[in-house]
């Protein structure tokens, strides 16, 4: 087992990951920007480095500088966290080569399965159902023109290195094509350095589910159940939950199975997500593959008793699953709290928490690094907390969320507690009846004050 674990990551999964290695007798070491210096990883770790200014291209993004944390506090093993170098193979290709343990994927898993196009051709090599669309990467304008013609509208154009919906674009029409190529084409290299597209069928009315899978490193995996994140905006996902209210047993067999045998066609290390696209007559299709620990993990751990975190660093020493497949014994939801106006185009907002309420009681998880003082800096994603409630059904856990987002209190800055209020009051989602394009029908009104 490790002796020192540096974490690469900031905010609420850096605390996260470190309360796992305190409860496993493992020390700790935080990095952080000079616009974190008073977060709270910083504080409880056991050694915290400052590895740059707040820009992240200087800081959580600069492998040199977290290397050389890790050799300065001699640690052992790194753990990336989600986001920023979490799918970067050459980040894992460099702890490999500084004899520093990634938890997570090797770089080969990465490059296979973190490319977008590469994990397609890949799945359809496994097969596992995938949604119709180009062979690989489109080499320009004039292919995607005539490849749309063929498959027939409306298509998806996707950016190959894509994350959080950057570089993705619907085109209904052809006449739309040229516009949203370049418009996809410019984002996705400003935001990745990677400005290569691919093309699919749009799936209409879909779900979004998702099936959380583990894998150790004797090439066996299983899967802990699906969670559907359908309700997104823009491609970011605003809620999430577990069991899915569209899913029925056949299905998440069927599901669970074709995770599976992703996973293990790679031999798959560590734990992830197969994504899927489920049509409206339940047919599903892969998207993509998340080679890292996803944001809403918190509401399989409720629901399957399963700490993610630890099984992280468990299969990253050399520990074996044991093949079970996990199934869902109760009901979970997560709101996702952002410092954002939710009545001013979700614009972000930065700023010092001037008093905070957080909720508890039975049912009650909230996954947070904020606290009363703390100033939210402009410098990275806005979320600032995960609101979880657990329930022995969908009914009693969305009870508990309506109550629990009452006594959420946040001054200072403006947060998206008041759209999850609206949300649970929404017929519709107290139904189950929502797709992607739910947030497109959704009309917020001005009922709640901050």
């Amino acid at each position: 087992m490790f002796k020192k674990i540096l974490i690469a990551n900031r905010g609420e999964i850096a605390m996260r990951i470190l309360r796992t290695c305190k409860e496993m007798g493992i020390k700790t070491v935080a990095v952080y920007s000079t616009a974190d210096k008073d977060s709270l990883h910083v504080r409880f770790a056991d050694e915290a480095v400052c590895i740059g200014p707040p820009a992240s291209k200087d800081s959580y993004l600069k492998i040199s500088n977290i290397i050389a944390a890790a050799e300065i506090t001699n640690a052992d093993a790194i753990h990336p966290g989600y986001g920023f170098l979490s799918e970067n193979s050459n980040f894992s290709r460099i702890c490999q080569e500084n004899g520093i343990k990634f938890i997570g994927a090797t770089p080969d898993q990465i490059d296979r399965m973190g490319d977008k196009a590469n994990a397609k051709k890949t799945m359809k090599e496994a097969g596992v159902p995938c949604v119709p669309g180009s062979e690989g990467l489109i080499d320009g304008y004039d292919e995607a023109a005539v490849l749309a013609e063929e498959m027939g509208y409306p298509v998806m154009i996707k950016a190959t290195a894509g994350g959080g919906g950057k570089g993705m674009r619907a085109v209904w029409k052809a006449e739309e094509l040229h516009e949203l190529w370049d418009s996809a084409v410019q984002e996705a290299t400003a935001a990745f350095g990677n400005g290569g597209m691919y093309m699919e069928k749009l799936i209409q009315e879909p779900r979004h589910i998702e099936i959380q899978i583990a894998g150790d490193q004797y090439g066996r995996a299983c899967h802990l159940s699906e969670r559907d994140c359908s309700v997104q905006r823009r491609n970011q996902k605003l809620t999430e939950e577990t069991p899915s209210p569209f899913m029925t047993n056949e299905l998440r067999e069927k599901m669970g199975a074709a995770a599976v045998k992703a996973a293990e066609y790679i031999a798959y290390e560590g734990v992830g997500t197969i994504e899927f696209l489920v049509d409206k007559d339940r047919n599903f299709y892969f998207m993509e593959m998340n080679t890292r620990i996803q944001v809403e993990h918190p509401i399989t751990e409720q629901v399957v008793d399963y700490d993610l975190i630890r099984e992280q660093i468990l299969l990253a020493s050399g520990t074996a699953i044991s093949g079970i497949n996990y199934l869902p014994k109760l009901h979970s939801i997560e709101c996702r709290i952002n410092a954002e106006d939710p009545y001013n185009e979700f614009r972000p907002s930065p700023g010092k928490i001037t008093e905070l309420n957080i909720p508890g009681g039975h049912g009650i998880r909230v996954d947070t690094h904020v606290y009363s003082g703390y100033t939210i800096p402009s410098n990275y994603d806005s979320m600032i907390a995960k609101l979880i409630t657990t329930a022995q059904t969908r009914d009693e856990a969305i009870a508990k969320m309506k109550r629990a987002l009452e006594e959420f209190y946040i001054e200072g800055v403006k947060t998206t507690i008041p759209f999850h209020r609206q949300l649970m009051e929404d017929k519709e989602y107290l139904a189950g009846n929502y797709t992607t394009k739910f947030m497109e029908d959704f009309v917020m009104d001005k009922k709640f004050n901050y």
